[in-house]
């Protein structure tokens, strides 16, 4: 599977390194492969020594593509890293100031991009990433590592519970616990950092500025469908900025021929706000 970047990604690879510079390979022996000795992505899906299914790996966003309301039932539209309600019938159910403050954010061409500023991004916008992610699957916590502006998320599955919201101090990634319900991994998470004080730079869910709260909990169902696909679905529920919870489908591949993750280090020589006439703190 041949590496996928953003336009951001290329920017700053272009002012850190070399020409003849590579992306990190290192293929690895345990990929299945049938009788022709190509790899077999839809071989059975891997297991830890417990019996659980194995997440480990790293990940790159699917493809695939849909048209609005073609999902079959029982299954939620599929997002992009565009526009997570694309293929919403009828569109993301917004609060009038949340669709104001996305249609704000498109007019100004998205200058207030959280990814563009070099600032974590939020959950879909990591999960639909074309910028790759890895997931380290361990007994007490599963890790997800972003390439995208190297980000770090942790799920913590040592039996603790998700703590009151307000509790902690709110994270860029939000508090995450998870459990497994057979073969599903469950992750349920709260307490994330939402647009704070009419910041048009904080907690973007797409390229569309679709935003989030601080009264954000999201839950996402992990199902690695067979060696190759991974399928995420994501449940929204944040009543000051939605009138009703929605869930979306994101599906990612495995990347099975030895690309490995590369440091993606935004601040070093960041030259968007220069680009867009603003000033720079020194």
């Amino acid at each position: 599977m041949k590496r996928r970047f953003t336009v951001a990604a290329v920017i700053a690879a272009a002012f850190s390194v070399s020409v003849s510079a590579q992306w990190p390979r290192h293929p690895q022996p345990e990929v299945p492969k049938g009788p022709d000795g190509k790899m077999n992505l839809t071989a059975p899906t891997p297991r830890t020594s417990d019996g659980k299914p194995d997440l480990s790996g790293i990940w790159d966003v699917s493809p695939r593509r849909e048209k609005p309301g073609s999902a079959p039932p029982g299954r939620p539209p599929l997002a992009t890293f565009a526009d997570i309600g694309v293929n919403v019938v009828g569109g993301l159910p917004f609060q009038p100031w949340a669709a104001e403050l996305s249609k704000k954010r498109v007019a100004n061409l998205r200058k207030d991009n959280p990814d563009a500023l070099c600032l974590p991004q939020g959950p879909l916008q990591y999960h639909l990433d074309p910028q790759p992610r890895e997931i380290v699957q361990t007994p007490r916590r599963t890790f997800i590592i972003y390439e995208s502006n190297y980000g770090l998320r942790t799920i913590y599955t040592d039996g603790r519970r998700l703590p009151p919201q307000g509790e902690p101090q709110p994270y860029w990634h939000g508090y995450s616990v998870g459990h497994w319900e057979g073969d599903t991994f469950v992750v349920e998470s709260n307490n994330f950092r939402g647009v704070q004080g009419g910041n048009a730079a904080d907690a973007w869910f797409d390229q569309m500025g679709s935003p989030f709260t601080d009264a954000l909990r999201l839950t996402e169902r992990f199902r690695r469908v067979n060696f190759g696909n991974l399928e995420i679905d994501v449940t929204i529920d944040d009543p000051k900025a939605y009138t009703k919870p929605f869930t979306v489908r994101v599906e990612q591949e495995i990347v099975a021929d030895g690309w490995e993750l590369t440091e993606f280090i935004c601040h070093e020589n960041q030259k968007f706000l220069e680009m867009t006439g603003r000033t720079i703190q020194r």
